[in-house]
């Protein structure tokens, strides 16, 4: 990959992109659709980024419009994407609703310890009562017969159906700010309005994921559509970096979805 393109992202980021070059290569040479696991907002941007540099198509579908959780497609100019060359199905957990209540982080346990990496997994949607789960086709039957109790709740996993996808409670609010930095603490500061200290202990005490993985370091440089995670908060993802102000300023546009 050329390194004028690659130097725009972070060296952590390196195997990833080693991977979606590696994509756009097959579909270069087998001249054939290649479909990825699900991709976080972050990782969308890259292979965005990197697809339109290499100049091959590519088209990301999580189940629905507003999907965090997306498989991308990348395909040569002949091919013409349909919905079912996404390979993805709805669950929809049966649990007895008068009686119990689950929680998002409990369904995603329960599913990341029956042995499946988060990457199978798009999002886990609910209405308050209704939880459903995009998963890929070809796991439904492992998850099927892997689940039967959503932490002390008596639970298991059937079949969806996508007309009756649940519309999700939470929204995201956005929110412009200029910043002194893109540092991680300090967008969780700016995101909920806390002091850089109290942010600082919450990343180093464990309570702050990065896309999904667990950080504890309080000076990491964020980027366009990185997903902040905070325990008991909620979450912020980084939509926009537009510039700097006269006195240095970094201007952003955050997202700010609170618990």
């Amino acid at each position: 990959m050329d390194e004028n393109i690659t130097q725009h992202f972070r060296p952590d980021e390196a195997p990833f992109i080693d991977a979606i070059t590696g994509w756009l290569q097959q579909v270069q040479d087998e001249y054939r659709p290649v479909l990825t696991h699900f991709l976080n907002p972050r990782q969308v941007y890259i292979a965005t980024t990197l697809a339109r540099h290499a100049d091959i198509p590519v088209q990301f579908s999580g189940g629905h419009a507003h999907a965090e959780m997306q498989r991308a497609l990348f395909y040569p100019e002949y091919y013409t994407p349909e919905a079912k060359d996404f390979e993805l199905t709805l669950m929809q957990v049966d649990y007895p609703v008068k009686f119990a209540t689950l929680h998002h982080s409990q369904i995603l346990g329960t599913l990341l310890g029956s042995g499946i990496e988060r990457e199978i997994l798009g999002d886990i949607l609910t209405d308050g009562e209704v939880w459903q789960v995009v998963t890929e086709t070809s796991m439904v039957d492992y998850l099927t017969s892997q689940v039967d109790r959503i932490g002390r709740v008596k639970a298991r996993l059937k079949l969806g159906d996508w007309t009756q996808l649940v519309q999700p409670l939470n929204e995201w609010e956005s929110e412009s700010a200029t910043l002194s930095s893109l540092r991680l603490d300090n967008i969780v500061g700016t995101g909920f309005h806390l002091s850089r200290h109290r942010a600082k202990e919450l990343i180093e005490g464990g309570h702050v994921r990065l896309n999904w993985a667990d950080t504890l370091k309080p000076d990491y440089e964020l980027d366009v559509a990185d997903i902040v995670s905070v325990r008991g908060f909620g979450r912020i993802r980084l939509d926009e970096v537009a510039g700097r102000t006269k006195k240095e300023k970094i201007r952003v546009t955050l997202a700010v979805l609170k618990k």
